[in-house]
């Protein structure tokens, strides 16, 4: 070893050439990495920012501004059974409604009403039972901030409903004298609520007035008779419709009916004829058997309501006790509700057609057992009518029918028929 190595050797360690020139080079690497953690970490901080030897903290974001409007709905969201009977509501406090839009599950949108001030909204429109719907509003604040709020909910179904059952029937061809007659199955209270919600119309256009027989019973009809080929329709809008305390309607929807040709007959029990007009022309005349003395026909202007090729008729179900029971009664017609028909007659001699009255109160045409000869008088009546069809009955020596036994109410004036209307 020399002098010089002497001289370079530390104290108290052993000395190597290797030792140094890895302690020379280590140095740029602990430097290095140092930049590096700097640039991943942290920066130096510039002159005069943040304390000495530390770090910069940053500024905590500023919270976004909410709305102070609060918007309630009337009925509240996932209400099952909410009132039909009542509107819609919506009211908002510390702000004004901007826009509200309430639809049904089908996406028709039920109108409503701003308040005076923007602060409420109303639909204005009757709800439907059974229904759901949607409702969405928006509503801002002073500061102009939005609010909104979204509700679901459906209504509730009616305890009690009640239907009208309609004559003739949905797409029916029928006579000149058909009245429109709906009978409900329960009492009507507010008649005239019920009224307004259904409409009849004809094409062509003629007026047409309902008239109340009892609270389960009413008809519409014209001043007179239908004009041939006439098109009447029946628009029923009873669903929701309060027809009594707590009873409401179920019905919605369209019906009609067509008038045939135009057909009249009088029956003249003095003369003991029918004679039968058809479209301003008599197209036949019959002998016939009225009610005798004991069992008059009514007078008046009797609608058939009934068809039957075959039919019994027995005395009990009259009032009349057993004084007749005839199992096959032919090609019968009924025209009134308490039982007068104008029907076939093989029981009785031919003598008696056209000159005597001996029926318990119907008008009878000769004709044979089972129905099967359409020769007879009574088969070619029958073949030549439909329901809806007018007989008069006149000279029977017993008075005029009640309008309300069958479809009668032809024996009303005008005045009288309107009389009965709820509005």
């Amino acid at each position: 070893m020399t002098a010089s190595e002497k001289q370079d050797r530390p104290l108290g360690g052993t000395w190597s050439r290797r030792g140094v020139l890895a302690g020379l080079l280590g140095a740029p690497v602990l430097m290095l990495a140092a930049c590096t953690d700097d640039k991943k970490g942290s920066t130096p901080n510039a002159a005069g920012s943040g304390p000495a030897g530390g770090s910069a903290s940053p500024s905590p974001s500023p919270s976004p501004k909410v709305s102070v409007a609060k918007i309630t709905v009337t009925p509240a969201d996932g209400t099952t059974d909410a009132p039909f009977t009542k509107p819609v509501t919506v009211t908002v406090t510390d702000g004004i409604l901007g826009s509200v839009t309430l639809t049904d599950a089908k996406g028709k949108q039920i109108p409503g009403q701003l308040g005076p001030y923007g602060t409420s909204w109303t639909s204005t429109q009757p709800l439907s039972s059974g229904t759901s719907y949607t409702l969405a509003a928006a509503a801002t604040d002073k500061d102009k901030l939005e609010a909104d709020a979204n509700a679901k909910f459906a209504t509730a179904s009616p305890a009690n409903t009640f239907v009208g059952y309609f004559t003739p029937e949905d797409g029916s061809t029928v006579g000149v004298g058909m009245p429109v007659s709906i009978n409900f199955n329960k009492p009507i209270t507010d008649r005239a609520a019920v009224q307004q919600a259904i409409t009849v119309t004809a094409e062509p256009g003629v007026e047409i007035v309902g008239h109340w027989f009892s609270s389960t019973r009413l008809d519409f009809r014209p001043e007179t008779y239908w004009a041939k080929g006439t098109k009447v329709t029946i628009q029923l809008r009873l669903k929701d419709v309060q027809g009594a305390k707590g009873v409401f309607g179920t019905q919605s929807k369209d019906v009609g009916f067509t008038i045939g040709r135009s057909q009249t007959s009088v029956a003249d029990l003095k003369a003991d004829t029918l004679t039968v007009t058809t479209d301003g022309q008599v197209s036949a005349t019959y002998p016939v058997i009225g009610g005798g003395p004991d069992h008059r026909t009514w007078g008046g202007k009797l609608v058939i309501s009934e068809q039957y090729k075959e039919t019994r008729m027995n005395s009990g179900t009259v009032g009349l006790g057993s004084e007749y029971d005839i199992p096959d009664v032919p090609h019968a017609q009924r025209l009134t509700t308490s039982g007068t028909f104008i029907h076939g007659n093989y029981w009785s001699p031919d003598s008696q057609f056209g000159n005597d009255n001996t029926s318990h109160g119907c008008i009878s045409l000769k004709d044979v057992k089972g129905a099967g000869d359409p020769s007879t008088n009574a088969a070619k009546f029958y073949a030549s009518s439909m329901i809806g069809d007018v007989v008069e009955v006149i000279n029977s020596g017993d008075k005029r029918v009640d309008p309300a036994n069958g479809l009668n109410g032809w024996n009303m004036t005008w005045a009288e028929w309107k009389a009965g209307s709820a509005i």
